[in-house]
Order: C-alpha cells, then sequence, then structure tokens
C-alpha cells in the first residue's frame, strides 16, 4: 500500500480533491495566464484546453505524485491545483508544489487553509518527519507565501533547473519537520483566524 494516497482534504472554505481528467476544463478556465511562469517540468504546451488536458494527465499520471484540485467549497467552483511529490516513503518525506490558485483567490485564506489541509495530513495522518517547498529563486511572491507558513529557508541551489524556454533557474528550498509542526500549525491557524476576522 502507498504511503501517501488520494484522499479528499476539506476545511472550512475548500476542498482537495484527488485530481481527474474530468476536471480539466474548470481547471483551464481558473488558470490565470502567468501561472506556469517559473515552472521548470509539467506545464502545458501551449494556452488551449487540449493542451492543458495533456498537461493535466501527466500530472495524473505521474509516479511518486498525488495532484489535487482546489474547489471552494460555497460555490463548487474549481480554484487551482497543489500537489504532493517527490514522495520518499523509507525516509517519512515528500513535498507540497506545483501550486496554482486562479487570481481572485490570490493573498486570500485559500492557499493557507490548502497548507493547513496538507500539512496536516502528511504530519498527522502520514507521520511525515519532513516536508519540502521549493520555488524558483525569482519568484518572490511565492518565496514570501512560504515564508508567511513558518517555514524554514534552508539555502538556494544554482543552475538547478532548466525551463522549457532554456531559462537555467535556481531553486530557493524551505522545509518544515515534524519537530517544526506544532508552531507552524499555531500560525497558520492564527492567520486564518485573523482573515475570518478581518471580514
Amino acid at each position: 500500500m502507498p504511503w501517501i494516497e488520494p484522499v479528499t482534504l476539506e476545511g472550512s472554505t475548500v476542498r482537495l480533491i484527488p485530481a481527474e481528467l474530468a476536471h480539466a476544463e474548470a481547471l483551464h478556465a481558473a488558470c490565470p495566464s502567468d501561472t506556469f511562469a517559473y515552472f521548470v517540468t509539467l506545464q502545458p504546451q501551449d494556452s488551449s484546453l487540449d493542451a492543458f488536458r495533456d498537461y493535466l494527465s501527466k500530472r495524473i499520471q505521474a509516479l511518486n505524485m498525488v495532484t489535487f484540485a482546489v474547489q471552494n467549497i460555497e460555490t463548487e467552483r474549481f480554484i487551482g491545483e497543489t500537489a504532493f511529490m517527490d514522495i520518499r516513503p523509507e525516509a517519512r518525506g515528500l513535498e507540497i508544489g506545483l501550486t496554482w490558485y486562479a487570481e481572485d483567490c490570490r493573498g486570500t485564506k485559500v492557499n493557507p487553509e490548502c497548507k493547513l489541509l496538507l500539512l496536516t495530513h502528511a504530519f498527522e495522518e502520514c507521520n511525515a518527519l519532513r516536508v519540502t517547498l521549493k520555488t524558483d529563486a525569482r519568484n518572490l511572491h511565492s518565496q514570501a507565501a512560504i515564508r508567511k507558513l513558518g517555514a524554514h529557508y534552508e539555502g538556494t541551489l544554482r543552475r538547478h533547473g532548466i525551463q522549457p524556454n532554456g531559462f537555467i533557474r535556481d531553486t530557493a528550498y524551505f522545509g518544515i519537520t515534524d519537530l517544526d509542526w506544532p508552531e507552524v500549525k499555531a500560525r497558520i491557524q492564527s492567520r486564518l483566524q485573523s482573515l475570518k476576522n478581518a471580514k
């Protein structure tokens, strides 16, 4: 039995559903045009629905990855994707990545709630020792979002990946361990409460 299995995770605002090809049209409609600017692998060949469907199929079929479609619970609208990847059962480690959200969901409680659901599942249901988060070193917005979670910056790997356009990128690495998790969990919960009170 795989260590990390596809499972539906539900919070107060979002539901993470194991991705299926049936989600392609709704996800394509929600996907901002700049989504894949920093992705190294697994991105559509162009902006068409057919290309997006092919990309989603590859994500679903990829070994060592569980892709989720992110759904707004109230409206049932699909608003993004995220994934467990680089799953290492022997070390009880994994990565959360390949995440994107619809433009109107950026800066809202969507990302912290998604991360809370994923991290809670990883640490409390699967007994993970470590969760990695990484991003293109140029993507300062993504780095800021990761730091807000309470993840520890662990360094930047230089000339670490090649994008489809040939750009050689540096990759910033962050980590959360099981020892960090209680503090990180409290921090995310506090942030979500602040966002709720602000409305």
